[in-house]
């Protein structure tokens, strides 16, 4: 019988954004966390980054070439592992948004994946990436969640429909999961639909089961706001939203809602001494469910990928393009997204 595979693959993201500069803090600064982890990108802009760390007042660590992720046992201590993804690249630009930028970070998630879905990672967990960047380079999807769904569904033969995917932002304070991702907003509201609510519900908690070994409590924002009040702001929550989570509740799942989004994140919110009334809250589109996890500590968050036959994380931030190449990002984010990967692939 094969071994589980342990290792996992960090994609090195936009290379002109802070992607690999926090990579390179990370080796460096938290070494146990990040055993058993290899950045899969561009050597050239690894290095670069790395330089851009230790020209910080920091330490440079030496970049190891991989070829497989078996390799990494061989390696010796305080040196960042990687594996060249496609051929080497010339150095695009710090803080500018490029083609040739968002193939590197594009080619680099998309390796990962297919090593993932073929078993032979553990998991990855994804440095920023530019949708701008991602989107002039001719990829089709807006981000990381559309891309890694897109190769998962190639993977099992079906298409778009029969994978569907949620985002969820999590933190040890408050957990949200978004019924849409990257639409514009007027996109987002018309996408609030009785199926759309009660699939996001069933991916929520068949997950977080998983996740917490038991069936999450689920508190359901309202659209409008305070949540329609009885008709008055919209219809929403009465003709689509509330059918969609009797419907769930009807299924076992433990849902109540829908609730006024702007105390339903305060009531889920947990704190020392006061566990939250919920486990998760189902939000109905992105800005509604990222800012609250977003306020309470941008570099505690980890963006989790659910219903994915793979473990996916990253950090909750984007790439910081003001700041790239100048040393000064925070990688506690992307570490606090390895644990939960780990935690994850584990489980």
């Amino acid at each position: 019988m094969s071994q589980r595979p342990t290792s996992l693959a960090i994609t090195l993201g936009d290379p002109a954004g802070i992607g690999g500069e926090i990579i390179a803090k990370a080796f460096r600064d938290a070494p146990q966390a990040m055993a058993g982890c290899f950045v899969a990108g561009d050597l050239a802009h690894l290095r670069r980054a790395a330089a851009a760390v230790a020209g910080a007042g920091g330490l440079s660590l030496p970049v190891a070439l991989i070829g497989q992720p078996g390799d990494l046992a061989g390696l010796p201590p305080r040196c960042i592992p990687l594996l060249q993804v496609g051929p080497e690249a010339a150095l695009v630009p710090w803080g500018q948004v490029s083609a040739a930028a968002g193939r590197i970070a594009a080619d680099a998630v998309v390796w990962a994946a297919r090593a993932a879905l073929r078993g032979e990672i553990a998991g990855l967990v994804t440095a920023p990436l530019h949708k701008e960047a991602l989107s002039a380079a001719g990829v089709s999807f807006p981000g990381h969640t559309e891309l890694l769904q897109a190769e998962a569904a190639a993977f099992a033969g079906t298409g778009l429909a029969g994978m569907p995917v949620r985002m969820m932002l999590a933190s040890d304070e408050l957990r949200t999961v978004l019924v849409s991702i990257h639409l514009a907003l007027r996109d987002a509201i018309a996408a609030v639909t009785f199926d759309s609510v009660l699939q996001t519900l069933r991916i929520t908690d068949k997950a977080l089961s998983l996740a917490l070994g038991r069936r999450p409590r689920i508190g359901v924002a309202g659209l409008n706001p305070h949540a329609g009040e009885g008709g008055l702001f919209g219809r929403e929550e009465i003709d689509t939203i509330l059918p969609a989570v009797q419907a769930a509740c009807a299924e076992g799942i433990d849902a109540a809602g829908p609730f006024a989004p702007d105390t339903v994140f305060m009531r889920a919110r947990s704190a020392p001494g006061h566990p939250g009334e919920f486990d998760v809250v189902l939000a109905m589109y992105h800005d509604q469910g990222l800012i609250p996890v977003k306020y309470l500590g941008v570099d505690k968050g980890v963006n989790v990928t659910l219903g994915l036959p793979l473990v996916r994380t990253s950090p909750d931030h984007g790439t910081a393009f003001d700041i790239a190449g100048t040393g000064r990002a925070d990688a506690s984010s992307l570490l606090e997204a390895v644990r939960v990967a780990r935690q994850l692939s584990a489980g």
